[in-house]
């Protein structure tokens, strides 16, 4: 197709990429694999104790690969389509076709299932066999696994985990139905086409795993397995696009980022299950030795939360009810290093308690706490939704970390300031410095959140709160008016992520243009290269809020290098080492243009926006955005905005809404359509 024509939605490709950490993953919030892996995932079930818990392996029955032996003249494409959650595999000759389609279910998140298709020709009459290659071994190192009675023509196992996050922890029950596979299948002389269709049910119930698979059996029989997964992702895509005029690869990597973290927030509606959070590499990784073990991280608050709450305030709630559940263990963590309130783990897995191999960084990367915090303010400051605060756990968790805060700052009677000492910033090359200037910032923005919310809520404020937010040192250079990283940074001194820009977006700390400038400058480039893929997205957010749009491109455009094709999978590293399928690097970048392209800013009296698009773009729509209940589409040219609000609910009715010109105060209400 011509450029332009292509569909920057569907990754098509002639052949699979040599390293198979790079193949496309078909998961969704409950389940997940890699396309042709032996195991799956299920979301929140890990083994092993404290360091050791990872995601449990579970043996995987859509591990099938499809083939015709003998048989030359074969052409062979594979294909991710984004608007579909589905990934084919097609064999053509010149008298049929055969099509392999994997996918796990986007609604049905108990469901994995698999299709093959063969259509012949019209000119043909000769039988079609396909042969599978299923190398499934009903064996998991991580379960002690079971057979039981076959349900409804499908084989069946379950079994526990074998070693509990902590004493006393959960030991989840796996049960696992499927459709046996054949070693081949034909289509007969007489048949001009048929399908096959196979089904894989997993739960942590029996009775949740054979209701599953009976269900999935009635929609097969209707026909409409999997045109009920392809609307549920069609839906999902009517409810959140960005879509721009402009480089194809730019589009791709779009899609290919909203794909891929779409594919792990759970889907509308009631969950019927509890969702875990999402980690670096998603569920598709994360067994042990891999992509952190499946553990969640600050990348899922502060890298990926921004973008699902724009779009799916509901699944940015699960996400916060996941460290709500979690608040007892991150209670204990702050006792045992002797500090009040709740610490929350660097590394999180099933029950809030650290769970990082290395202590240093459960010790001393203390921001992820403050991190938790943002994505609640965030939330408050972007959805109504005083329940999750007043009567869901909320302001427990708000009012515990404020206490953690007080409780790890000290007074230096020689600065007459508070300090926090002995931290590791986000930049993991420094460690027990004194006030980070990012750690230091996202606890005085914690205790100013939960002082707010105390005063919405008509609750007594701490005087500690208030003095600690007030007093807590930020390190500035008044003479080289920049912030450096923490007490004792020398300029020129190697970083190794994204650290000091953090304060001007997201943090959003009061500082003028120059000392942005200033901080963008200075830690540009003394930052690594080939580090952390979501670096550089915060670069260009600097760079476009100064309006420096280029300079904001050249920094995005460092981007592409940690992007593998054919699927748009994302490493953490541009040599490929660390995490794959980074989720993280994929929510910075989305970030990098849902609030840089377009200047949002979540702030306590309103949704802020301040265009700044790049040469090659000339327009950016953004569809989907959630504000107060609203929905709203915006539509940015280099001349103008358009914002439309496309749904408003009446029960319970929306806030009404009114954009509101800053320079010159002019109001315009409004409404439905």
């Amino acid at each position: 197709m011509a450029e332009g024509k292509e569909d920057p939605a569907v990754f098509t490709s002639a052949s699979l990429p040599s390293d198979p950490r790079l193949l496309a993953t078909v998961t969704n919030a409950y389940l997940g694999t890699r396309v042709y892996r032996d195991i799956l995932h299920v979301n929140g079930v890990y083994n092993g104790a404290v360091g050791d818990t990872h995601r449990a392996d579970i043996p995987s029955p859509v591990n099938v690969r499809m083939t015709v032996p003998g048989v030359d003249s074969l052409a062979e494409t594979f294909t991710l389509n984004t608007r579909t959650g589905t990934f084919s595999h097609v064999l053509q000759s010149t008298d049929y076709t055969a099509t392999h389609e994997i996918y796990a279910h986007h609604s049905l998140v108990h469901l994995m299932a698999f299709s093959i298709t063969i259509r012949r020709s019209a000119h043909a009459t000769q039988p079609v066999t396909v042969q599978l290659q299923a190398p499934f071994v009903p064996k998991s190192q991580d379960l002690d696994l079971n057979q039981g009675p076959d349900f409804q023509g499908a084989h069946y196992i379950y079994g526990k985990t074998l070693a509990p996050e902590v004493e006393g922890g959960p030991c989840p029950t796996v049960h696992m139905l499927w459709t046996p596979v054949p070693q081949a299948l034909t289509l007969r002389g007489e048949e001009r086409e048929r399908s096959w269709e196979f089904l894989t049910a997993v739960a942590e119930s029996e009775e949740e795993a054979k209701r599953s698979y009976s269900e999935g059996l009635a929609l097969i029989a209707a026909g409409s397995l999997h045109s009920s997964h392809a609307h549920a992702w069609a839906a999902l895509w009517r409810g959140c696009c960005i879509d721009l005029d402009g480089p194809l690869p730019l589009r791709q990597a779009l899609y290919g980022c909203l794909y891929y973290l779409l594919s792990a927030i759970p889907p509308q509606g009631s969950l019927g299950f509890l969702f875990h959070g999402i980690s670096p590499g998603g569920l598709s990784n994360g067994t042990r030795g891999e992509d952190y073990w499946g553990h969640v991280f600050w990348d899922q608050d502060t890298w990926m939360f921004p973008n699902i709450l724009l779009f799916y305030p509901e699944a940015a709630r699960a996400i916060l009810e996941y460290r709500i559940r979690m608040l007892e263990g991150a209670l204990r963590n702050a006792r045992e290093q002797g500090y009040k309130g709740a610490k929350f783990p660097w590394e999180s897995a099933a029950t809030g308690r650290e769970v990082c191999p290395e202590e240093i960084y459960g010790a001393q990367e203390i921001h992820v706490t403050g991190d938790v915090l943002m994505a609640f303010e965030q939330y408050y400051c972007t959805v109504q939704d005083k329940k999750l605060f007043r009567e869901d756990g909320g302001w427990k968790l708000v009012s515990a970390v404020a206490h953690y805060w007080c409780s790890r700052m000290v007074w230096s009677e020689e600065e007459q300031c508070y300090h926090i000492k002995g931290v590791m910033p986000p930049d993991e090359y420094h460690y027990r410095v004194d006030n980070s200037v990012y750690t230091n910032a996202v606890a005085q923005r914690s205790l100013n959140f939960a002082a707010d919310v105390a005063r919405d809520f008509l609750i007594p404020v701490p005087e500690e709160w208030v003095d600690c937010a007030q007093k807590v040192k930020v390190p500035f250079d008044a003479e080289k008016k920049y912030h450096p990283e923490y007490d004792g940074y020398s300029p020129g001194e190697p970083v190794k992520q994204a650290d000091v820009v953090l304060l001007g977006f997201p943090l959003m700390l009061p500082m003028s243009n120059e000392v942005r400038r200033n901080d963008l400058e200075m830690y540009e480039p003394v930052t690594e290269l080939g580090g952390p893929a979501m670096t550089w997205s915060m670069f260009a957010v600097g760079w476009l809020e100064l309006k420096e749009v280029q300079r904001a491109q050249s920094q995005l455009n460092k981007c592409f290098s940690n992007i593998t094709e054919p699927f748009k999978i994302w490493v953490e590293n541009s040599d490929g080492s660390g995490a794959v399928n980074f989720l993280t690097g994929m929510g910075g970048f989305l970030q990098a243009i849902l609030f840089g392209y377009t200047g949002f800013r979540i702030t306590k009296t309103g949704l802020r926006f301040n265009p700044a698009l790049p040469d090659d773009i000339n327009n950016l729509k953004v569809t989907g955005v959630s504000y107060f209940g609203n929905k709203l589409k915006f539509t940015i040219t280099k001349e103008e905005i358009g914002i439309k609000v496309a749904e408003s609910p009446r029960d319970p009715p929306a806030s009404p809404l009114e954009a509101v010109l800053e320079e010159s105060g002019q109001r315009f209400p409004l409404c439905e359509g």
